[in-house]
């Protein structure tokens, strides 16, 4: 069974659109990201996240309605999977609502349009057409409210009516503006291709009627046709309001005006051509178009004093990324939401604009590969996988959006200022320097014999000092915090004292009686805990000076059997109290600070020992957390009450294989974060009433503490095993996208960890009087920086198709690394052969390109590949095994050994062993064995298995022995296996399918990655698969003892849990492509809906985990696969 969860969400925005939907009084943006939606508000500093959820479907449309009994706009929805329905906003529960149930206009018979699908409502407010389909119209009416035109509002909508028309291939279409309000059937105009390849644009007028008996009736009757052609390259048709009316009709060279009432149009070239691709009103006489190249133009019409149109004049703005949709925000403000590079917010001045908000989008991912997994220290380990140790890095966007991106998933860490290299570090502390200082502005740091003070001002600058309020520098500190009434409290492996902040002089001091060495402390504003040994235990009162407790020293000497681990003073509790961990039995009790004596006493685990607690706040209005990380990297939490000190709801988690240290780092509401440092460090925090916990990017992390200083508010300072710094971490976990702009296509991408470097296929498009040229590249780039170090350029017409990095012979019988080339030539039409190369490169130790050896082939390197030492190429129509060999030294040759011919066309190749997987064109994957020829015999390349359907494949990987993922081009994933151990060879070749669902977006490439697990884990990662709509999932096999638990746990959230539109979970996920449509996925766990348990009310969880097992036992499961991703 597999299991399928997201690393990073979709990015792409194709649609958006502005609405009142949350306030009747502000308008709202809402942008759809494959199948999530978006809404924003409006800010000065640009736009504002208010509300995310994710629907069943991709959304292909959206359209605002406004209902009669409603202050606010309605949200008309379109799915790939032709449902529909609307949605409205509920202010009580801040939650969308489904208006009106989606409704399917499906039909297999019909072929579906090329041109994309449209929605639009005519100006009256009474249909709305949906064009899905070619040749199909279908017409929505919206039920009005009152029988009198006066009361013509909208109300609900009604059922879909198809309407057949005769034009096929329609580019673009509106409606028109009513030049009367007693023109009572609304007009269509459709800009179409006929079938002798010219564009035309046609009006049809929507008649609608409601006939007894028959039900509603609607016809489009053209009415008229643009006579004579439109230039090939018309595209958009732009409806335009009074005082004018008419049509604008955009194309490559010119744009038109169509006057609708004489049928007439006046046409004005363009002074440079170009293709249009996106546009937007601005008001009636402007509108604001964007072009293929990243241009924003400003159209204004020129109107006489007849209010017609006269003229029109187009300004070029300036340059955004390539639009997908514009959206007018007012005040100038302009939204850019794009597909294949970063979406904006731009504002326009006289001719030009301003970038004043940019949103990373990693769309389309065109290939990408796994820089590294993170630090294991092997396969026994009990540290789960999680994403934020992988760093992925994606060749991304399109031309002159085209981008590398390293992402990583995770609570990400911006560096303000290093202190410089300090190794041996043990601890930091962050100080008040004087009763003035509203913040801190000192840190103490600690090392094996010595501590050191770096003092900050207000513009950060740093001096260390050599004596700091007659603090011990030259003893080792465990513990140091600033103190009511003006004082400092210093903690050292041998005395414990208190300073005055403003003379600097030791109040008070204390040393264990006896020469007793001070092996651990915690203190809080009143007290101080000090163990001795784990034998012995002091409690100090510092309220005022130094004093013993309850008149005298509080000591307690434990035996051998009873020795203290770890201790603990909380800030937050009524009743003086202490937390303490024991050696033996793993016992944490609650003690009275004032006798020692127990309160209560929790047994936390069997096999090991508490190491490290804190007690602190994570969420408003509930009580505090007790956190206690074990030796064997577990951290257990309780739930304690603050009245009766009692501890409740333990949950564990496995953070690494060493013990947590813990922090607390203030969020300012009175509540906190922990950072836990360890092998894999981590944030803690409180996210929708639920712990969350994720890997933080600092890797070498000793020790944190907070630092919100003049100089860096709400920093935090960092003591790695090299150095000291200032950074920002994050409140809660995101997806953090470094780029670097190529502003070219980064089609294809390899890495070389021996060179530290990437090996990039880069195609750049340039516009040369009017003509696309096309230039392909293989660049080095440094795997930090992202800095090009060389560049290799291919031929004229010559396009990168593949590329890898492998170790070859180099002619003396030893292997070195080489980037190795797949190319293929544009299509001329003086010579329609197929042409392509494969050219093997070195880099040289001053690090440059040099071309070692090519092959010249009749057709295009799809793929390549490294099979026992030789190269696997993926030709057109073949797959070919050839040798890297030198007849001398210098002169290497490629020599054929082998080739297997697919059934259509190699798309994308794997090799595991001796085997050579092969995703075709059209006929799903076929696996193919290499064998040595032997006594002379050639070597070969045999057939061994195959799956007999009909797949149109795009990406395939190994995931597990004899077991494949497979995507196709409809949006869909497959998990063949094949049975070796069958009957008959006929079941031996047939590759079963095991899994399958419809992910809903095309998949570009699959990764196969290797990671080290614990026995119990709940999934095994195996892949990572990366979608032309940006987002990137972790694709997992589950565990066999958990395949049930998981698939019911499912099929129970499906049921219990409702999606916007009412649309069921199985049908949205269930297989379907053109030859086959399955009613719900097939032993695949949509991991995105398993963790939506986590958002549900106690009773909805209740009734989810019915007959599974303990909420808490399914909880902790799913908090588990949580921090996968």
């Amino acid at each position: 069974m597999a299991y399928l969860a997201p690393i990073h969400r979709p990015s792409s925005i194709r649609h958006a659109l502005k609405l009142n939907f949350l306030s009747a009084a502000e308008e709202c943006l809402v942008v759809a990201k494959a199948n999530c939606l978006e809404f924003y508000s409006q800010s000065p500093d640009g736009l504002v996240l208010q509300h995310s959820k994710a629907i069943y479907g991709k959304v292909t449309m959206l359209q605002k309605l406004r209902q009669a009994t409603s202050i606010t706009d309605h949200l008309f929805v379109g799915t790939d999977r032709q449902m529909y329905f609307t949605l409205s906003w509920d202010p009580t529960t801040k939650q969308l609502q489904t208006e009106r149930k989606y409704v399917s206009v499906a039909d297999n018979a019909a072929r579906e349009a090329q041109t994309g699908n449209r929605c639009h409502i005519d100006p009256t407010g009474r249909f709305i057409i949906i064009e899905v389909y070619e040749g199909i119209i279908n017409v929505v009416p919206l039920v009005q409210r009152g029988k009198k035109k006066k009361d013509a509002e909208i109300a609900n909508m009604g059922e879909p009516l198809p309407t057949r028309i005769e034009e096929l291939f329609v580019r673009s279409s509106a409606f028109l503006h009513p030049r009367s309000p007693r023109d009572d059937k609304p007009k269509l105009a459709l800009l179409y291709e006929d079938s002798m390849s010219r564009v035309k644009v046609k009006l049809r007028e929507l008649e609608f009627a409601n006939a007894p008996g028959t039900g509603d009736m609607v016809k489009l009757d053209e009415i008229q046709e643009l006579q004579g052609e439109l230039e090939l390259g018309a595209s958009h048709i732009i409806p335009i309001s009074g005082p004018t009316f008419g049509l604008l009709i955009l194309g490559e060279t010119s744009i038109s005006y169509y006057d609708e009432t004489l049928n007439e149009i006046h046409t004005k070239p363009l002074d440079d051509a170009t293709i249009f691709v996106a546009w937007e009103r601005i008001d009636n006489q402007r509108f604001v178009l964007a072009d293929d190249y990243g241009k924003l133009y400003l159209l204004m019409l020129v109107v006489d004093e007849n209010k017609n149109v006269a003229d029109w004049k187009m300004d070029v703005i300036g340059k955004t990324t390539r639009a997908s949709v514009l959206v007018y925000l007012d005040g100038g403000q302009i939204f850019v939401g794009a597909h294949q590079g970063d979406s904006q917010v731009i504002r326009i001045s006289e001719k030009s604009l301003e970038v004043i908000q940019t949103f990373a989008n990693i769309a389309p991912i065109l290939d990408f590969t796994v820089m590294d997994m993170g630090n294991r220290s092997g396969e026994g380990q009990a540290n789960e996988y999680s994403s934020g140790q992988a760093r992925i890095v994606t060749g991304s966007g399109a031309y002159q959006d085209g981008s590398l991106r390293s992402v990583r998933s995770g609570v990400g860490l911006e560096d303000l200022g290093l202190l410089g290299e300090m190794k041996n570090i043990l601890n930091i502390f962050s100080l008040k320097s004087s009763s003035t200082a509203e913040s801190v502005d000192t840190l103490l740091v600690t090392f094996v014999d010595e501590s050191r003070a770096f003092s900050f001002d207000s513009n950060g600058e740093v001096e260390e000092v050599d004596n700091f309020r007659s603090l011990a520098l030259s003893e080792n500190t465990l513990l140091a915090c600033n103190l009511p009434q003006d004082r400092i409290l210093q903690v050292t492996g041998s005395h414990v004292q208190v300073s005055d902040l403003e003379g600097g002089m030791i109040i008070a001091e204390w040393s264990p009686p006896n020469g007793h060495p001070i092996t651990a402390a915690s203190a809080n504003d009143k007290s101080v805990l000090l163990s001795s040994g784990g034998v012995l235990l002091f409690v100090l009162d510092v309220t005022n000076g130094i004093r013993p407790a309850a008149g005298e020293t509080v000591s307690v000497k434990f035996g051998a059997d009873t020795q203290v681990s770890c201790i603990a003073l909380p800030t937050i509790t009524q009743k003086p109290i202490a937390f303490l961990g024991f050696w033996q039995q793993a016992r944490v009790s609650i003690v009275d600070l004032v006798t020692l004596e127990p309160i209560h006493t929790v047994t936390v685990a069997e096999n090991s020992v508490p190491r490290s607690m804190i007690l602190t706040t994570i969420f408003q209005d509930q009580p505090p957390i007790l956190f206690i990380a074990m030796a064997d990297g577990n951290v257990v939490t309780y739930s304690m009450n603050p009245n009766t000190y009692e501890l409740s709801g333990k949950k564990t988690i496995v953070l690494g294989t060493q013990e947590a240290n813990f922090r607390a780092l203030p969020r300012g509401d009175g509540t906190f974060n922990i950072f836990a440092t360890c092998e894999q460090p981590s944030l803690i925090y409180g996210s929708e009433n639920r712990l969350v916990y994720s890997a933080v990017t600092a890797e070498k992390a000793i020790s944190v503490c907070s630092f919100d200083s003049e100089a860096y508010p709400g920093a935090i300072a960092i003591a790695t095993s090299e150095d000291l710094r200032i950074a920002v971490v994050d409140a809660e976990r995101t997806t953090h996208v470094q780029t670097l702009h190529v502003n070219e296509t980064v089609r294809r991408i390899a890495y070389s960890p021996a060179l530290k470097a990437f090996g990039l296929g880069t195609i750049k498009r340039i516009l040369k009087n009017g003509v696309e040229i096309m230039q392909s590249h293989f660049k080095l780039a440094d795997e930090v920086l992202f800095k090009e170090l060389d560049t290799y350029p291919l031929n004229e017409d010559e396009l990168v198709e593949s590329i890898m990095r492998c170790e070859l012979d180099d002619g003396s019988g030893g292997l070195v690394e080489r980037f190795v080339i797949g190319t293929a030539y544009l299509d001329d039409e003086q010579d329609t052969s197929q042409r392509g190369r494969i050219i093997v490169l070195e880099v040289t130790a001053d690090i440059k390109l040099k071309e070692v050896g090519e092959l010249s082939l009749r057709g295009g390197c799809r793929c390549l590949a490294m099979i026992q030492g030789k190269i696997v190429a993926a030709l057109i129509k073949t797959v070919v095994i050839y040798a890297f060999e030198y007849t001398t030294p210098s002169k290497p040759f490629f020599n054929k050994v082998a080739s297997y011919r697919t059934a259509t066309a190699p798309i994308d190749i794997t090799v595991t062993g001796n085997a050579i997987v092969i995703a075709d064109l059209m006929k799903s994957v076929s696996v193919v064995e290499y064998k040595r020829g032997e006594a002379g015999l050639p070597d070969t390349l045999t057939e061994i298995a195959r799956h007999f359907q009909t797949t149109w494949g795009t990406a395939v990987a190994e995931v597990d022995e004899n077991t494949y993922l497979e995507s196709d081009a409809e949006g869909n994933l497959m998990v063949l296996k094949r049975d070796t151990n069958a009957v008959t060879l006929d079941d031996k070749r047939r590759l079963q399918v095991t899994s399958e669902m419809l992910l809903g977006e095309l998949v570009n490439r699959i990764r196969r990655i290797n990671v080290a697990t614990s026995p119990n884990a709940f999934v095994i990662p195996r892949a990572f698969v990366a979608t032309v709509e940006g987002s990137i999932y972790l694709f997992a096999l589950i565990n066999n003892q958990y395949q049930n638990l998981l698939i019911s746990l499912q099929s129970n959230l499906a049921e219990l849990i409702q999606s916007p539109g009412d649309v069921e979970f199985n049908s949205y996920r269930a297989f379907k492509n053109h030859v086959r449509e399955s009613s719900e996925p097939e032993r695949f766990v949509d991991g995105e809906l398993i963790e939506r348990f986590l958002d549900c009310s106690p009773e909805v969880q209740e009734k989810v985990v019915e007959g599974l097992g303990d909420v808490e036992e399914v909880r902790a499961m799913v908090e588990s696969l949580r921090r996968l991703h």
